[in-house]
């Protein structure tokens, strides 16, 4: 769970400091200060003069007095009248006039945080004549010039020609201006690049320049605000991400922590160019020692129960490029509760639930009608929602109690009214429900540990409502007995079994495959085009008016996140998932949890399972033999472990003797054998061959028994299940085949007849069975995996997931993925549910076979190496390097996972064993 701050207010303490630049207007740009005497009140007589400081600013002049009592003042450029230098008069005539001062005229004056308290700004309206006075006299002059330009932009009739001028003033103070080297930490590091940029926080830029060495990455403020530089050492750097910005490929967010919501910088580029420069010079540094996840690997560690339901949504938002420095784009969490006014909450009773199938807009039919009747009728565009799930003011709707800055910031001096405050829980989620225009979602903090967000413990003045009760703490549902047990409820609601087995239908509608598109249309989730990634080129739009209009309302409507999904997201594996819908026919006896009824055996067979996998980083050599002319496709071993058989390109099927190292050999065609199987018992091994045949080999008798010619080009896979045998071909189907014993009369020997043709587009070259024997899963030449239920020709899902040939596959054991491996040097997991590619590895070199646990792979490579993964991180954590000298082609483990052979294209088998 997340700690104890909000995830955007700044940790460093700045209580003293009153001056920030939520002060100032959205988009405008802190450029200067002065040290500076407020003259305003002095007069002859009374020589009093306030000290301070002059902050110079794109759109206003503040003065900031040292007495934390007087009130912060902010002229805005637009309502001056004039602003010019004059001399300080003197009575005395032989006393040389005082420094010049700044005169400015103005027709508005805003007085902010009186007392030092934080409060709606007040307003002083009329003709007013302000005089400051710079202790540094001589910039006196340089300060009116840039007063009086930035006043000229303020003028302008054109918001687009303001923020045009603007924008060119600042362009050229930075252009005047550089990195300066005296900010590095060692005068040794070397530079590679310097840019200019923006650092983003909620609500507000600031503009600097950004320099990155080979040890670190520097921000210089151009105001030297809030701090002179910013420095991160390359080296503590954790993640890395580029990050969209008004919708625009211009941002990067660094994280020098792994769970931190908050990062260290967000910097915003004035082109992409440079951006993608800096992320890739960092991303470099980092690659060794800084893991990359992916949206389907975060998936693998959810679905597994690696990560909590939280975390997984917290993973999901950061790839989607939702950051808490970006109100815009904050984090998005579900409401999951229904149930505000009980109580009890009873998280066992679904009824209690949210249906997180629909989005807020949906739950409630009477209003959907409306909105759909509205959306049939609206020429194109269409949208069903006038407004967002997520955006600024409804962020700043539930956290102005310890963000009150923002929400004046981003209302103009102004708290809402009270009424419309966030002052109840219960009637949020009604209004949410209920309202016309009213569909957000929730944010992280409403599964967090920290309530002050919920609680007025600022003493902040909120107004009264209607009935006269002055807008305090957040009202609370009967069930909650305080904010810290509303709190711990709301994540045990995100956490419970009623909600995890529905998350992914809401992420589907968040970001999914039911974001965009006819499966929104379909899902009633159909929102402004403004919002979606795409939905606008806002360098493609000429008139400057018209081009700051649409970034404005992008920043502040709200944004969908960027869609990481695009078929079904996988449902969690659950303790009380049982079932699935019935489009996918899987048996639950492949879907239920390990029944506690087993026997102790079973256990300590699981256990042991559990500890050689554990220890799989501590594989030793036992003995190699080379016992072929060629390539080893193919090993099966008896039940006692004693003998071991191997087929290989040399078309001989090889008994090996552990025992006493007696070989035994035998020849079946010229051609090569392809892969072998021990029947039950022990009593026949199973050979597939390139002519087409399948041969089956008696152990008792050492000749060959059985020949079942079956396809019309090699088969290239064999398995068996309750007297079923299952043969793939290159001929592009896979067969299954009864066995038949033999009559009592001896008219009719054993044989094999046909159950089931299962036709593909291209040769098939791997085959596996799912535990419980009522899936299949094979993989063709052209790359293609498709996962069959056996009672049926049709294929339950069937997608591309490497770009070569598939080398081989296999069911976890529990039967919710499949591993496969290629040609294309990747790893892929694919959901057996869904047919979803949900992890994809990519290994340095091509990765020929392997056995897997469900999370632990042992693969063998092409050059020889036997290779550890952890598929939840996507990394090698242990590497046997040259176990063959060359490609390790096959292979082979016991049920209790203790014992482990390979065969290679060096002819060799290796026996290997744990070293614990």
């Amino acid at each position: 769970m997340p700690g104890s701050l909000m995830a955007f207010i700044t940790k460093k303490d700045r209580a003293k400091e009153r001056f920030s630049l939520l002060l100032l207007d959205l988009e405008e740009h802190y450029f200067e200060q002065h040290t500076a005497y407020n003259l305003t009140d002095s007069s002859p007589e009374a020589s009093r003069r306030t000290s301070g400081s002059l902050k110079i600013c794109s759109k206003s002049v503040i003065f900031e007095a040292d007495d934390a009592k007087e009130p912060i003042l902010k002229i805005p450029l637009k309502d001056c009248e004039g602003i010019s230098a004059l001399e300080e008069p003197t009575h005395n005539p032989f006393i040389e006039s005082k420094p010049a001062c700044i005169l400015i005229e103005t027709k508005q004056i805003y007085l902010i945080k009186e007392d030092n308290a934080v409060a709606p700004y007040k307003y002083e309206r009329g003709e007013r004549k302000l005089t400051f006075q710079l202790e540094a006299s001589s910039k006196t002059e340089d300060v009116v010039q840039m007063l009086l330009q930035l006043h000229r932009a303020s003028c302008l009739d054109k918001l687009g020609d303001q923020t045009a001028m603007i924008a060119a003033i600042l362009q050229s103070r930075l252009a005047r201006t550089c990195f300066d080297k005296n900010g590095l930490q060692d005068v040794s590091e070397r530079l590679h690049m310097e840019c200019v940029a923006e650092t983003v926080s909620p609500l507000v830029t600031n503009a600097g320049h950004v320099c990155i060495t080979d040890r670190s990455l520097y921000f210089q403020p151009l105001n030297g605000y809030p701090d002179s530089v910013v420095q991160i050492e390359l080296h503590s750097v954790r993640r890395i991400y580029k990050r969209r910005h008004g919708l625009r490929p211009l941002g990067l967010e660094v994280f020098c922590t792994e769970d931190d919501l908050r990062s260290d910088i967000y910097l915003k580029f004035y082109n992409t160019k440079e951006r993608d420069e800096l992320y890739y010079y960092i991303a470099t540094f980092l690659e060794n020692h800084v893991a990359e996840h992916t949206a389907e690997s975060f998936m693998l560690q959810w679905q597994r129960g690696h990560i909590s339901n939280y975390q997984y949504l917290l993973h999901l938002n950061n790839l989607a490029d939702r950051s808490v420095n970006d109100l815009s784009q904050y984090p998005v969490f579900p409401w999951t509760i229904s149930d505000y006014s009980s109580s009890q909450l009873d998280l066992l009773n679904p009824a209690s639930f949210r249906d997180l199938s629909k989005p807020i807009g949906a739950l409630n039919t009477e209003r959907l009608e409306r909105l759909l009747e509205r959306y049939r009728d609206m020429p194109d565009p269409r949208f069903m929602y006038g407004s967002h799930y997520s955006s600024p003011g409804y962020v700043l709707f539930y956290l102005v109690r310890v963000a009150p800055e923002h929400m004046l910031c981003l209302q103009n001096g102004r708290f809402d009214h009270a009424d419309r405050m966030f002052n109840s829980v219960g009637e949020t989620w009604k209004n949410c429900l209920e309202g016309g225009t009213d569909f957000k979602e929730l944010i992280p903090e409403f599964y967090g540990s920290d309530s002050s967000f919920l609680k007025n413990l600022l003493g902040l003045d909120l107004g009264r409502r209607q009935g006269g009760g002055r807008v305090e703490g957040v009202d609370l549902p009967p069930w909650a007995s305080d904010p810290e047990d509303f709190l711990q409820k709301q994540r045990l609601a995100l956490e419970s079994p009623c909600v995890s087995e529905h998350l992914h239908e809401w992420i589907d509608l968040i970001f999914g495959y039911k974001q965009k598109g006819s499966e929104a249309v379909a899902s009633q989730n159909v929102f402004h085009p403004l919002t979606y990634e795409g939905g606008v080129d806002c360098d493609s739009i000429e008139d400057p008016d018209q081009k700051i209009a649409m970034l404005t309302q992008i920043l502040e409507f709200g944004q969908t996140p960027r869609q990481l999904f695009i078929t079904p997201h996988p449902q969690r594996i659950t303790p009380r998932f049982h079932s699935l819908s019935a489009t996918v026919s899987l048996s639950s006896c492949e879907l239920s949890p390990v029944s506690p009824s087993m026997d102790s055996f079973e256990d300590l067979t699981e256990e042991s399972r559990r500890m050689s996998w554990s220890n799989m980083n501590k594989l030793v050599l036992q003995s190699c033999h080379k016992i072929h002319k060629e390539a080893v496709t193919g090993i099966a071993v008896t039940l006692s472990g004693d003998a071991i058989f191997s087929t290989s390109q040399d078309s001989t099927l090889k008994m090996f003797s552990k025992e006493n190292g007696l070989q035994r050999s035998v020849s079946f065609s010229n051609m090569a054998l392809s892969s072998c199987l021990m029947l039950p018992a022990d009593e026949v091994v199973v050979c597939s061959s390139w002519d087409n045949n399948v041969y089956f080999y008696s152990v008792a008798y050492g000749r060959r028994q059985e020949t079942l010619m079956g396809h019309d080009d090699a088969v290239s896979r064999v398995c068996w299940r309750d007297d079923r045998l299952y043969t793939a071909s290159w001929d592009s189907t896979v067969k299954i085949w009864k066995c038949v014993a033999a009559d009592v009369s001896g008219n009719k020997r054993s044989g094999f007849d046909p159950l089931a043709e299962f036709e593909h587009e291209a040769g098939v070259n791997s085959l596996d069975l799912s535990p419980a024997g009522t899936l299949m899963a094979t993989g063709t030449k052209e790359g293609t995996l498709t996962v069959w239920d056996l009672t049926s020709p049709v294929p339950l899902n069937q997608l591309s997931c490497h770009t070569g040939r598939i080398h081989q596959l296999a069911f976890s054991p529990d039967s919710r993925h499949i591993l496969s491996v290629g040609e294309d040097s990747c790893l892929a997991v694919t959901d057996v549910q869904t047919g979803m590619l949900i992890a994809t590895v990519h290994a340095e070199q091509e990765q020929r076979c392997f056995c897997w646990d469900g999370n632990t792979v042992l693969s063998g490579g092409t050059s020889g190496d036997l290779s550890v993964w952890n598929l939840l991180s996507s990394r090698v954590t242990h590497t046997i390097p040259a176990a063959h000298s060359g490609a390790v082609t096959c292979v082979w483990m016991n049920d209790q996972c203790s014992s482990i052979i390979t065969g290679g294209l060096d002819k060799q088998i290796s026996l290997w064993k744990h070293q614990y």
